[in-house]
């Protein structure tokens, strides 16, 4: 009996900013950081892999929650600085041809009507491969960077983003699919009876609509969560068209793929439209031996690695982390940031949470020889039940994105695991094909 296939992504961590600049194979990406060539070569590899998407994490501000400084995110480049994701994605659908694109914005830092036209456009030029990573913003210094003291309470945001998702929604669907009429011999451009404004007056939002620009071709972009949350959840089984997850076990993944699937029946939806891709970081090399040595190489940890782990729980969180002892058990913490994230962290060590956090992704199952690695995705997916993975390393190298490309994904493929051709030209229809 023939496996299942499964879907590809790529979450590129810390947004269009430092890749892998202090490590040995860092290469260009040092002094090149702000010019798209290094997002450029992963989107071509990943497209010769026949990924789905790569989707391009972000925030906008320097953090400053570690100590109150942001002294020790500049000194390591942790989660700083980081470009503006929308002016990565052209030169990535340019330099492919099939492969998706998901931008992070934020539904507070961006109007509805601004936010829908941009993604409009990017849908536009790149016939319909765009996809958007909606997030609430959780870190305060983003707040203040938009004139506000403090984040929105963590489940208001999910409030503010379901009016945010009506409001854009109103507006993508503002221009009817056959509204542009371009006939030269009578002068019209568009027919006037199928354009609708939107008239959107809600408790966070008023746009009338419609939009300036016609209907793109997926008429709106793909839409991608990544909330863990009860609120998160509820949102993402409502509005996303996949979904990124976070799970330490197979038994975790299949939970949390049951859960989402309920609630999107409970909201209405087939749940099979909705594509959940497990964050792993494999770590590939020519024996197993080798590759677990590259794991424990990464788990031996320096002072400034330390700071850099630490300084990196603390943006996610909302919490400063320099409070507590490095060997001693973590309280309960409550989070107005990331609440899954640190809902996991009561009772552990906080070295031993630095620690697991490393180059494996705090999950070693996934080390290996490329046939081995791919025999261990075979086995968790088929027991979870689907959708996919999504490969994630905070700074990668371009070794990283040749061991997984062109080692790990033919030795997927040679399982019938991951697709060998795109089936078709919009991201939406090839998320969908299986």
């Amino acid at each position: 009996m023939s496996a299942s296939p499964f879907h590809l992504g790529w979450f590129y961590s810390k947004g269009f900013g430092p890749k892998a600049w202090k490590h040995p194979w860092a290469g260009s990406a040092v002094h090149r950081f702000a010019k798209p060539d290094m997002a450029v070569d992963l989107a071509r590899a990943m497209e010769r892999a026949s990924f789905d998407y790569l989707m391009i994490e972000d925030s906008s501000n320097v953090p400053y929650t570690y100590q109150g400084s942001h002294d020790a995110y500049l000194r390591h480049s942790v989660d700083t600085p980081k470009l503006d994701p929308t002016v990565l994605a052209p030169f990535l659908t340019m330099a492919t041809d099939h492969l998706g694109v998901v931008v992070t914005c934020s539904v507070t830092e961006y109007h509805p009507f601004m936010l829908a036209r941009k993604f409009n456009a990017l849908d536009h030029v790149s016939d319909g491969r765009i996809g958007w990573n909606v997030v609430t913003g959780s870190n305060d210094g983003g707040a203040q960077n938009y004139g506000r003291d403090k984040q929105f309470p963590h489940d208001e945001r999910y409030v503010i983003a379901d009016e945010f998702m009506e409001v854009t929604k109103k507006l993508w669907n503002g221009w009817d699919e056959d509204a542009v009429v371009l006939d030269l011999e009578n002068g019209i451009f568009a027919d006037g009876s199928k354009v609708h404004p939107a008239f959107h007056e809600g408790q966070y939002f008023r746009s009338r609509g419609p939009l300036s620009s016609p209907r793109s071709p997926q008429g709106s972009p793909v839409i991608c969560q990544a909330g863990g949350s009860s609120s998160g959840k509820a949102f993402a089984s409502k509005w996303a068209e996949t979904i990124i997850a976070s799970a330490g076990s197979v038994e975790k993944m299949k939970q949390f793929r049951t859960e989402i699937r309920a609630e999107a029946i409970g909201a209405g939806r087939n749940p099979d439209d909705i594509k959940i891709l497990f964050l792993v970081t494999p770590v590939i090399d020519e024996s197993r031996s080798m590759a677990r040595e590259r794991v424990a190489a990464a788990k031996v940890f320096d002072d400034n690695e330390v700071q850099y782990q630490l300084a990196s729980l603390s943006r996610l969180s909302g919490i400063d982390f320099a409070q507590f002892e490095l060997d001693a058990p973590l309280p309960e913490l409550v989070s107005n940031g990331h609440q899954s994230m640190v809902a996991g962290l009561t009772g552990k060590v906080l070295n031993d949470v630095i620690h697991t956090s490393t180059l494996s992704g705090g999950n070693d199952a996934y080390v290996g020889t490329p046939d081995e690695v791919a025999a261990i995705m075979d086995e968790h997916m088929q027991e979870v039940g689907g959708d996919g993975f999504l490969i994630a390393n905070s700074y990668f190298s371009r070794r990283y994105a040749t061991e997984i490309c062109d080692g790990l994904v033919p030795a997927l493929q040679k399982r019938g695991l991951t697709r060998t051709a795109y089936e078709h030209q919009n991201f939406r229809d090839n998320l969908l094909a299986f």
